[in-house]
């Protein structure tokens, strides 16, 4: 079972499909109680493996390896490390309190709703476990449709708009990756005389710098289109605005991550010299993330769309730590991942709790709310802090370590990163003095009803996680350090390479049929002293 356990994992919520397909569609409370019961299990089996994964081996581990299709190299090849395991937990968690959430706020077509969330999980959690280029795509397109039936039926007044623009702006950058994708196989093809579709065999493939470079391209765009990096990130603020409560804490939580998840697990290690050549570009577009998406945070009058522009802000500095190419700052930006997924993900479960109250999200329609629901306020305080990365709050770690990363890179990044810190506890207790304290001016405010047992439930297991990651983050980081270290020496040659070209060069060692088996730099002392001279 051990060995089959991510199989289990990534295919589990299909069963629960399935199951829901055989109950009637007005038993709502039937489909409702399977559903969450399907999510639970999931998310005990990937507590399952977090408890079976080594932190201290290196490499992927319960790796499942069967020949598919043998004519165009495409195998179920599937594994984990550190961080797609901290990414898998993260989902299964988020999944069970989503469902949760929309107990009784989605009425119709509640029996499409919960299939959606469920297949929306098997997408997700099979990006993270592929290790097959092929499965990597289909999961990563498999996501679009549930998520855009969950914008375009259960969402706002716009939500048609909102969907079609997620579907398009995706689907744009997946073309490009997939024409990505089938030129590295036949590259492989042309150079091993066999086509493979597996990311571990396209990693140690020798390219051109020229190659790597469109190829870069092609992919990041891909990836940068779901982060959202700057100036990409229109389609997030509507979908997010006009998403159900569930579909904005997925959305926000995971999906975001498949982007950044995309560049570690791809980009950075398949083409290490055109990463160092998009560096400052990459940064550059990451600082006016943060300082951008924190500005525009600051003048929204509505709740969700504050909190939808500070994902942009969160994800720019997730995205500069990933390209500091040193330690701190890559496991930093891994760890604001999870911590981004927490701490945005509960902002918007108390959004909807307030919606469902008010039907609104206006700021200017709430205030002294804390007067009326004094539960609610604690939470909310709890979530804003971490928010803006408070010490000893899960916010802060992942901050810290991106900031330290950045400024060995550039002093200058590491400052404008800084300015979207202080502009972040800006917007977010602002916002909060407005909508908490004060009089209660609208007397719908007075009539408010705290939290209910269900949605303390839905709180308390995302409060003890940014506390504590915020105190004890050494597990996390145990288990992320392996795996940011694999990819930090894939980058290093290249790093090398660009940073000093004509000290170094790039052997390349090919066995009898040709197949590049290894790729070293070494010191070339002649072109130094012909240089010197």
């Amino acid at each position: 079972m051990i060995g089959d356990i991510l199989t289990y994992l990534t295919f589990f919520p299909v069963l629960g499909v399935v199951l829901l397909l055989l109950v009637p569609k007005e038993r709502h409370d039937s489909i409702k109680s399977l559903s969450l019961i399907i999510a639970f299990v999931t998310m005990l089996i990937s507590f399952l493996v977090y408890a079976l994964f080594d932190p201290l081996a290196s490499g992927m581990q319960f790796e499942v390896n069967v020949p598919w299709v043998n004519s165009v190299g495409i195998s179920y090849h599937l594994g984990i490390d550190g961080i797609s395991l901290l990414l898998i937990v993260l989902t299964t968690i988020l999944t069970v309190l989503a469902i949760l959430s929309s107990w009784n706020s989605i009425k119709t077509g509640v029996k499409g709703f919960y299939i959606s969330i469920l297949l929306l999980t098997t997408g997700m959690i099979g990006v993270f476990v592929s290790l097959d280029l092929f499965l990597f795509y289909v999961f990563w397109e498999v996501m679009l449709i549930p998520m855009y039936f969950l914008i375009g039926v259960w969402g706002g007044p716009r939500r048609v708009y909102a969907a079609i623009k997620f579907v398009l702006f995706t689907m744009f950058g997946s073309l490009l990756m997939l024409v990505a994708v089938l030129y590295l196989v036949f590259k492989y093809h042309s150079m091993a005389g066999v086509y493979s579709f597996d990311i571990q065999a396209l990693v140690s493939m020798p390219l051109s710098f020229s190659e790597q470079a469109y190829l870069f391209a092609a992919f990041a765009l891909a990836f940068a289109i779901k982060v959202p990096l700057w100036p990409l990130h229109t389609w997030l603020p509507d979908a997010h605005v006009e998403a159900p409560t569930a579909g904005s804490v997925i959305l926000a939580g995971v999906l975001l991550k498949m982007g950044t998840y995309g560049f570690i697990r791809i980009c950075l290690p398949m083409f290490p010299e055109a990463t160092v050549a998009f560096l400052p570009y990459i940064c550059v577009l990451s600082v006016i993330a943060i300082v951008y998406g924190a500005l525009v945070a600051m003048v929204q009058k509505d709740v969700k769309s504050l909190v939808a522009f500070s994902s942009v802000s969160h994800m720019g500095f997730v995205m500069l730590g990933l390209f500091t190419l040193n330690l701190q700052g890559l496991e930093g930006s891994v760890m604001q991942m999870i911590n981004h997924g927490i701490s945005t993900g509960a902002l918007f479960l108390l959004v909807g709790m307030i919606y469902d109250r008010r039907h609104t999200r206006l700021i200017s329609e709430f205030g002294g709310i804390a007067k009326v629901m004094p539960a609610f306020a604690t939470y909310f305080m709890i979530v804003t802090l971490s928010s803006i990365g408070l010490p000893f709050t899960n916010g802060f770690v992942g901050e810290f370590l991106i900031l330290l990363g950045a400024f060995q890179l550039n002093t200058w990044y590491g400052v404008f990163a800084v300015t979207g810190v202080i502009f972040s506890a800006c917007y977010m207790l602002w916002m909060y003095q407005r909508v908490m304290y004060g009089k209660v001016t609208n007397p719908e405010n007075e009539k408010l009803t705290d939290m209910s047992a269900r949605e303390r439930i839905i709180m308390i297991p995302l409060v003890f996680l940014i506390f504590w990651i915020g105190v004890y983050p050494k597990p996390l980081f145990d288990r992320i350090e392996p795996a940011v270290k694999n990819v930090l020496e894939q980058v290093s040659r290249a790093k090398s390479v660009q940073l000093d070209p004509v000290t170094y060069e790039l052997t390349r060692v090919k066995d009898e049929k040709g197949t590049v088996t290894d790729a070293t730099v070494t010191f070339a002392p002649e072109q130094e002293e012909a240089t010197h001279e």
